[in-house]
């Protein structure tokens, strides 16, 4: 059996960059904060533009108008952050802008908090879609 070349060259990127996706692996570490990236972090303000680029000559793309709004870290430049919303639209922060304090965005559908994952458990919480939540640090220590 003879493979076209094009899929040849999609099984070998395939086996070469399998591995980056194991979850065993652990964060990259990048200058800067000397943080793991990627890492989630949430909105201080009300308001935060959101840059092209690292710094203050790059143009304003748009601005973030949700305190506690969730975004990713995906790169940094000094103080400067890379983000990413849960939409995947991504730009340049100022980090004094962004908040270590982890949040939460319901992406689809209207979803039903249960007390235990059992069909018949009680509902305790019913969030609508796009609500945007902040997670007591209690709750993400509590492991």
């Amino acid at each position: 059996m003879r493979l076209r070349p094009y899929l040849l060259g999609l099984l070998a990127l395939f086996l070469a960059g399998g591995t980056a996706f194991a979850n065993d692996n652990p964060p990259i570490v990048r200058k800067g904060s000397g943080l793991p990236i990627p890492r989630f972090v949430s909105l201080k303000s009300d308001e935060v533009n959101v840059r092209a680029g690292p710094g203050p000559r790059y143009p304003v793309d748009w601005v973030f108008t949700r305190k506690t709004m969730p975004v990713e870290i995906v790169a940094e430049y000094e103080n400067w952050r890379k983000v990413r919303d849960w939409q995947g639209t991504s730009g340049w922060v100022l980090q004094s802008l962004l908040t270590g304090k982890r949040g939460f965005v319901v992406a689809s559908k209207d979803i039903n908090v249960c007390r235990t994952p059992a069909a018949s458990a009680e509902i305790v919480a019913k969030f609508e879609s796009e609500v945007v939540g902040e997670i007591p640090a209690r709750v993400i220590g509590a492991g």
